[in-house]
């Protein structure tokens, strides 16, 4: 709901021609609150994914003893995670500015209600910093989906021989949570991936069109839809 709040809304009313409706620190405070939401949705769908894999993974999950300690170690995670992204997501807030006070024209184009002093190096580093710890999450919730595929894979072949095909005709659940599981999985990565590759493109053009723009907000908000 934070991301949408903090992407969708000023996007819409910019479309409709209300491009200076935020002054500096509303710029600061809805970039600022879309960074750590997004991260923050990033990691702990990410987290969770992870959390689920070794649940169903009998010998990992005696290993670490989350039978009875998971939901503490869940809140706990989640908790890290908001705390991290309140942090690094503050050198977004200085570099934001309102849209009458920008030092780099290019910038206004990107964002139409909002502008941003950020230099190229300053850019190239934060690009990178961002490109590398949503590669990392989006790799781990890979990693994890096709874990939890292969172990629900496996469990239906060692139960195969219990069952009979005249008596369950329907899909087994087994295969349902593994079709449930790709599907997310699947939309999850593609969101994303495709929202970043977006954004890095319209930054690299001197004048996005609008259309480039919506769908590009569009994509960014699929999966939190």
């Amino acid at each position: 709901n934070l991301v949408l709040c903090s992407k969708g809304v000023p996007h819409t009313l910019a479309a409709f021609g209300l491009e200076a409706f935020l002054d500096e620190a509303g710029c600061k405070l809805v970039f600022y609150l879309h960074r750590v939401a997004r991260g923050v949705s990033l990691s702990t769908t990410c987290l969770l994914s992870g959390f689920q894999a070794i649940k169903l993974c009998p010998s990992i999950s005696r290993w670490m003893d989350l039978h009875i300690r998971s939901p503490k170690c869940i809140v706990f995670s989640c908790f890290l995670c908001w705390v991290l992204h309140f942090m690094v997501n503050i050198p977004i807030a200085m570099y934001v500015a309102g849209p009458t006070n920008s030092k780099n024209m290019s910038m206004v184009f990107v964002y139409r209600y909002c502008s941003s002093h950020l230099s190229g190096i300053l850019f190239s580093v934060t690009a990178v910093i961002y490109t590398f710890t949503d590669g990392l999450c989006l790799a781990l919730m890979l990693c994890t989906s096709i874990s939890m595929v292969l172990v629900l894979h496996r469990h239906k072949q060692r139960v195969q021989h219990i069952r009979s095909s005249h008596l369950s005709p329907r899909t087994s659940h087994e295969t349902r949570a593994a079709h449930t599981i790709l599907i997310l999985v699947s939309m999850f990565v593609s969101f994303h991936a495709l929202a970043s590759i977006l954004s890095y493109w319209i930054t690299q053009l001197q004048n996005p069109s609008q259309w480039l723009r919506g769908i590009s907000v569009l994509v960014a908000s699929g999966f939190p839809t």
